[in-house]
Parts: C-alpha cells; sequence; structure tokens
C-alpha cells in the first residue's frame, strides 16, 4: 500500500531554466541561445548534478571560453536566480499532504554546492523528512543505485511510495527499483493521481 510521496525537485516543485539567469546577463537573444548551445549548457552543468566540484567546472571553462569567463563565474555564484519560483500549484500539494501528516521525501539531481545555497531559501522542505540529493551520493537518476540508497535511507520497502519526476526516463527507472511511479506534468494531474491513492 502507497503511504509516502518521493518527489524530484527541478521542474516539479520548483521551476529550472539557466536561460532565466543568463537572459539578465545577455541581451542579443542569438548570442544568448550560442551561450546556452554552446558555453553553459545543460549537459555541462550535469557535471555537478554528478558531484563534480564548481573549483574544476568553472576554471576549465573559462580556459576554453575566456570572453565569457564572467558569465561562466555568474552560473557559480548566482546559480538561485536559474530557479524563478514554485511551479505553479505544486508547493500546495506538499502543504496539502503534510497537513495529513503523509510522509515526504525527494530524490533530486543537484550538485551538492548548489543545494547548499538552494535550500536554505526554501522553508517548503522542512515538511521533507529526508532528501537524497545527487550531488552529495555521486549518484544520478536514473541509475538505479540511486532508488535503491532512497528506498534504504527512508526506511520504505518496494511498493510503499510514489516516485513524481518529469523525467520519463526517471519515472521509467524508479518502476524499475520498488517506487509506483508518476510522470508529472502538472500540479492538477498530480493532484487527481494522489487523491485516486487516497494520499490526498
Amino acid at each position: 500500500m502507497i503511504r509516502a510521496v518521493v518527489f524530484d525537485v527541478g521542474r516539479v516543485l520548483v521551476q529550472w531554466e539557466l536561460r532565466a539567469l543568463f537572459e539578465k546577463l545577455i541581451d542579443d537573444e542569438s548570442e544568448l541561445d550560442w551561450f546556452l548551445h554552446n558555453v553553459v549548457t545543460p549537459e555541462w552543468h550535469f557535471q555537478h548534478d554528478a558531484g563534480r566540484p564548481l573549483a574544476e567546472m568553472v576554471p576549465e571553462l573559462q580556459a576554453q571560453f575566456p570572453d565569457h569567463a564572467a558569465h561562466i563565474d555568474a552560473y557559480a555564484t548566482r546559480f538561485n536566480e536559474t530557479i524563478p519560483g514554485p511551479v505553479p500549484g505544486s508547493y500546495e500539494i506538499v502543504e496539502d499532504l503534510a497537513r495529513r501528516d503523509v510522509p515526504l521525501f525527494a530524490i533530486t539531481n543537484f550538485g551538492a554546492e548548489f543545494w547548499a545555497m538552494f535550500r536554505p531559501t526554501q522553508p517548503i522542505f522542512d515538511h521533507f523528512r529526508d532528501i537524497v540529493v545527487s550531488g552529495e551520493e555521486r549518484l544520478v537518476k536514473p541509475d538505479a543505485a540511486i532508488y535503491q540508497l532512497a528506498l534504504r535511507r527512508f526506511g520504505l520497502a518496494e511498493g510503499e511510495a510514489i516516485f513524481i519526476d518529469d523525467s520519463l526516463p526517471n519515472v521509467d527507472a524508479a518502476q524499475a527499483n520498488g517506487f509506483h511511479a508518476h510522470h508529472f506534468r502538472d500540479a492538477p494531474t498530480l493532484r487527481t493521481e494522489l487523491e485516486a491513492l487516497g494520499l490526498l
């Protein structure tokens, strides 16, 4: 029986978009597109999610693109600005689950240094009993090991939790590793499923 809810963070609970920061710094739209496709890319950023320290990543990229050194530095120092706010309706779901004393957890692909910057700004996570952060564990979704670690850490048996993620590969991996899973599209659709499961 499903008794706990496990959330992804980025694009499920909070919006995340590198463009949200760099559109403040690069006025020309074509230059901005080029920068996000060639310099600070999601693929490059993912190294930090996987545990690589910024002290290695940032100077290395600045050496490759010295004309963009200041923008690359902004990635490291102003990362919270890539997170413009909550996903509409998602925080309300967390609050409603917390009021019903449903155990709440999270598994997030998030760099350890950025998580340390971001977590204190978001009291919503006070409702969570534990959060597995990829950059701290050096394990990333959709690797099976991160889901298995989460079940052990959270004290959950297979089938006791629903995992919610916007990435279909992450959802499929969760289903293969002991979770019921929901492919997140929007908060109203998620609320409907949680109601059907008797969690809301």
